[in-house]
């Protein structure tokens, strides 16, 4: 071979050889990864649940049609947003009917009455009646006591032969006939006090009548009650759909036909919102609360949560997870009910609002971004099996379970290179996170991007480069 050859073959493997460690140092400089990163610190951490709804009173109570059958409405004497109170009239329906019965049970009380007060009156003469009866026989008896005496002190004569036959039988007929008046005395009581338990029984009848007759004037003046709508509690009136001369028929309620209108009870009023599913374990009772209305923009209201509800909503159908047919694993929510503290006056039900229930505060808690928290799997963080051959041997299957298993942790930056460290964590602010184990204050952690957080492998070459990113935000 010639020696123009040989230079050249060797000039040739020279460039190769340099071209070749040239691309393996861009190589090596391109495994480095640009990180963005942040120190851990303490601060102040509240967690929140926000969550939105509608301005409700706490109590508030339809009044519908009580009445028997379909009625109209006669008069009406309230409006839309009038405050009333307990007992006051609101409104009046037909009333012909339920008046002209009524007027006729109070005329069969009146009678059964007047038929009650004459029979008690015959009972008491003849009280008076037998007391009279009762004095003749003791008369009578002492009028035949006194005959007794004369006729035996005449018979003693009379067997004497003192006194003549003729006398003797006139003190023996005289006491006969004392006798005789003492037992039809007697007779005279015992029918008195026969016709006295008679008039008795007469007297029992005229009071049932009477209590009967009562009770069917309740029974009508109930049925006259219930063609006059009253307002049970002290409120507002919130909701008045209809006018006079409309017909309203007692039915379920919320149908339309058997509204009448609505009252509010005003001195408390709550926001009733709906929280989501994976929030409702934080929620708890007396939580502090703040509530903007949407139709009052600009401020803050205070309040605490008064209840929480047990029954998982429909976050479609609005309705209760129980009622539903069909099993779904549709997002659910649970109602929350927060009563406010010092409402405005121009507050009204059914605005729209939106709840912060402060969950729990840390003060001076070591914590972290949000975003720097990330999940792998053990097998990935071992860098000796993340590095085996494909032609290992596999694992078993308790090896390959225990591989798969996923632990919560972040990166942490160190002599250019990113770590992976478990860490527990605690409540979740805003933008933060509590760290409860793991990292220690002044560490430094990989914040982002999110893509490098999801790819970035364990004692990964990173550099930080927080400028950059600082432009990109800004």
């Amino acid at each position: 071979m010639k020696t123009k050859w040989k230079v050249a073959i060797g000039v040739g493997v020279l460039t190769i050889g340099g071209v070749a460690a040239f691309a393996n140092y861009k190589m090596k400089q391109g495994a480095v990864i640009p990180v963005t990163s942040a120190v851990v610190a303490r601060q102040d951490l509240v967690s929140v649940v926000t969550a939105s709804g509608e301005i409700k009173p706490r109590n508030y109570i339809n009044i519908g049609s009580n009445a028997q059958g379909a009625s109209r409405i006669m008069e009406i004497l309230v409006v839309e947003g009038q405050r009333v109170r307990k007992g006051q009239l609101l409104a009046k329906l037909e009333s012909v009917q339920p008046e002209a019965q009524l007027a006729a049970q109070r005329a069969n009380v009146a009678t059964s009455e007047a038929e009650s007060a004459a029979t008690e009156a015959g009972l008491m003469a003849a009280d008076e009646n037998i007391k009279s009866s009762q004095a003749s026989i003791d008369r009578s008896k002492a009028d035949a006591e006194r005959a007794k005496l004369e006729f035996d002190r005449a018979k003693q004569l009379f067997e004497a032969q003192l006194i003549a036959r003729q006398e003797y039988e006139l003190k023996k007929s005289t006491y006969d006939s004392s006798m005789a008046a003492v037992r039809e005395a007697e007779a005279r009581v015992s029918q008195l006090r026969a016709a006295k338990v008679q008039q008795a029984a007469t007297m029992s009848a005229a009071q049932r009548r009477v209590t009967a007759s009562q009770a069917n004037l309740r029974s009508a003046a109930d049925v006259l009650q219930r063609t006059m709508a009253v307002s049970p509690i002290d409120g507002v009136v919130t909701n008045l759909p209809v006018r006079v001369g409309e017909t309203v028929v007692p039915g379920i309620q919320n149908s339309a036909a058997s509204l009448i209108m609505t009252i509010a009870d005003m001195s408390i009023i709550t926001a009733e919102v709906k929280v989501d599913e994976t929030d409702i374990v934080n929620v708890a009772l007396n939580q502090r609360t703040e509530v903007t209305i949407d139709a009052i923009p600009g401020k803050k209201f205070y309040g605490k949560v008064i209840e929480i509800g047990n029954t998982a909503i429909l976050r479609s159908t609005g309705l209760a997870a129980s009622q539903s047919a069909i099993s779904s694993q549709e997002a659910k929510d649970f109602k929350v009910v927060v009563a406010l503290e010092n409402p405005p006056d121009e507050i009204r039900p059914g605005l729209s609002c939106t709840s912060r229930v402060t969950t729990a505060t840390r003060p001076k808690t070591l914590s972290i971004p949000i975003q720097a928290l990330t999940v792998r799997q053990k097998g990935d963080l071992d860098p000796a099996k993340a590095g085996e051959k494909k032609d290992a041997a596999p694992m078993n299957p308790a090896e390959a379970k225990a591989a798969k298993e996923e632990i919560q942790g972040v990166f942490i930056v160190k002599n250019g290179q990113a770590s992976f460290k478990k860490v527990e964590t605690g409540i979740t602010g805003a933008t933060d996170i509590e760290v409860t184990s793991g990292l220690q204050e002044g560490e430094e952690i990989v914040t982002g991007s999110y893509k490098v957080i999801r790819t970035l492998r364990n004692d990964a070459k990173v550099k930080v480069d927080n400028k950059t990113t600082l432009k990109a935000d800004s």
